[in-house]
């Protein structure tokens, strides 16, 4: 057998993108920032980059969501912090034209984090940004066409967002991630809005109380309570133990 010649198979790269998501203003919205380089300049797109020679991929994936965005990532089991954000591999795309520099083949990656401030741009990102996702897809959670922004998403990046708002409304039903979204400990109304963003629905409050709150292991009380939605107090849960929910939060249709 002839041994091994590297240079008789093509280059290329492979890179992670991060679809990261965030719930402000009661608006389900995506992190993009504007390239300062080529190819794409000044366009808006997902943050991510190169995977180093020494990275394995879910490294790489926290190290860009950091350096681009100043947020820190944490593993499903762990638990999340002030400044933290869960961290998932979403898919893998490579198509063989998706970057006009080589061949490159992105892991995409999905993170959840609560409403955080205004991001911080790094790397060979210009500026960074939350937009509202149905801007940036120009589609509706109940799948309606919208005005999309001016200019579509840098390389395939609208097709990676499209698939991680698509796993963060499926994943809510039968999962507990919707607590990915808010604070250590947070209301049911504060819960309820994290839905009716995702989901882009209006959900009748007593009905929704009435199915977290007896839903095993989903969300536990802290004893405490909190006025900062306004009204009366409001009692405080944090997350339970349970990742699966039984029987699961059901995605109204619209």
């Amino acid at each position: 057998m002839p041994p091994y010649d590297p240079s008789a198979f093509p280059p290329f790269a492979v890179t992670v993108d991060l679809v990261v998501l965030t719930v402000r203003k009661h608006a389900l919205c995506a992190l993009v920032v504007r390239r300062g380089e080529a190819p794409f300049q000044e366009r808006w797109a997902l943050p991510g980059g190169f995977v180093r020679p020494d990275e394995d991929l879910s490294a790489a994936a926290a190290r860009e969501l950091a350096e681009e965005t100043g947020l820190c990532a944490h593993s499903p089991e762990a638990p999340v912090t002030d400044n933290g954000a869960h961290l998932e591999q979403l898919a893998t795309y490579g198509d063989p034209d998706r970057d006009p520099r080589m061949r490159v083949v992105s892991v995409a990656h999905l993170a959840l984090a609560p409403d955080l401030p205004a991001p911080r741009a790094g790397g060979d990102a210009r500026h960074a940004r939350w937009s509202p996702v149905e801007e940036l897809l120009g589609m509706t959670a109940g799948g309606r066409r919208t005005e999309p922004q001016a200019e579509p998403l840098a390389f395939d990046h609208g097709t990676i967002l499209g698939d991680g708002v698509e796993r963060a409304r499926s994943k809510i039903e039968y999962s507990s991630l919707a607590t990915a979204f808010c604070p250590p400990e947070f209301t049911v109304g504060e819960l309820r809005r994290v839905y009716e963003a995702v989901w882009g629905v209006v959900l009748d409050p007593r009905n929704f109380h009435r199915k977290v709150t007896g839903t095993p292991g989903f969300l536990v009380p802290t004893g405490g309570t909190t006025t900062r939605q306004g009204g009366r107090p409001a009692q405080l849960f944090r997350a339970g133990g349970a990742t699966l929910l039984n029987p699961p939060m059901l995605r109204p249709e619209v």
